[in-house]
C-alpha cells in the first residue's frame, strides 16, 4: 500500500505521460484518453477498504477449505458481494472521464475523434466570439439558447445515470446495519 500511495505524492506530470503516450503511438485515438487514467490510486485504495472490511475473511477461507479456487472464490464470493463499489467505481470513471476536456485536448487534433467536452468547449468558444463581434440581439439570443441548451444535453446523460446507480449506494450503506 505503501508503494501506492508513494505514486499519488509524486506523479509523472503532464510533460513525461504525453512523451509515454506519443511513443506508444496513442495521439490522436481514443485510448490516449483512456489508457493514462485507467488505474487510479485513489480508488484503489476505496476498493481495498471495501473488500478489507465489507467481505469476511471467514467466507473466503471456508470456501478454500471446500476446494473452491482462488478464480471460484473471486466470481463465487468476492464478485457478488461487489455490486456497491463496482457501482461506485464505474460513477467514479464514468463522471471522471465524461467531464475531461484536457487530455483530449492535449492528445487529440482530428475535429472527428473529439469527445462531447471538447465540442461543448468549442461550441462556447464560437459562442462567445459571436458575442463579442457586436452581433445582433437576435444573433446574442440564438447563441446563448444554444449554449445552454448544449450544456444540458452534456450533463444529461450523467444526471440520468445516478438513479439506476443510487440502489447499490442505498445498499451498501445497509449492508453493514443488518447483522445476521
Amino acid at each position: 500500500m505503501g508503494l501506492f500511495v508513494f505514486t499519488m505524492f509524486f506523479n509523472g506530470g503532464m510533460i513525461p505521460t504525453f512523451l509515454i503516450v506519443q511513443r506508444l503511438n496513442l495521439l490522436d485515438t481514443f485510448w490516449a484518453l483512456i489508457l493514462p487514467t485507467a488505474v487510479s490510486t485513489y480508488n484503489l485504495i476505496i476498493m481495498r477498504t471495501f473488500f478489507q472490511s465489507t467481505i469476511p475473511f471467514e467466507l473466503v477461507e471456508s470456501a478454500s477449505l471446500d476446494g473452491c479456487t482462488d478464480l471460484g472464490i473471486f466470481f463465487r464470493i468476492v464478485l457478488p458481494l461487489s455490486g456497491p463499489i463496482i457501482a461506485v467505481m464505474v460513477l467514479f470513471y464514468g463522471v471522471g472521464q465524461w467531464n475531461a476536456w484536457f487530455p483530449a485536448l492535449l492528445y487529440i487534433s482530428n475535429h472527428a475523434l473529439y469527445p462531447l467536452q471538447m465540442v461543448l468547449r468549442e461550441v462556447l468558444i464560437e459562442s462567445d466570439i459571436s458575442n463579442m463581434a457586436g452581433s445582433s440581439g437576435d444573433v446574442e439570443i440564438i447563441g446563448d439558447g444554444l449554449k445552454y441548451a448544449t450544456m444540458v444535453v452534456a450533463t444529461l446523460p450523467i444526471m440520468c445515470l445516478y438513479p439506476f446507480l443510487q440502489k447499490y449506494f442505498v445498499k451498501g450503506v445497509m449492508i453493514g446495519a443488518v447483522k445476521g
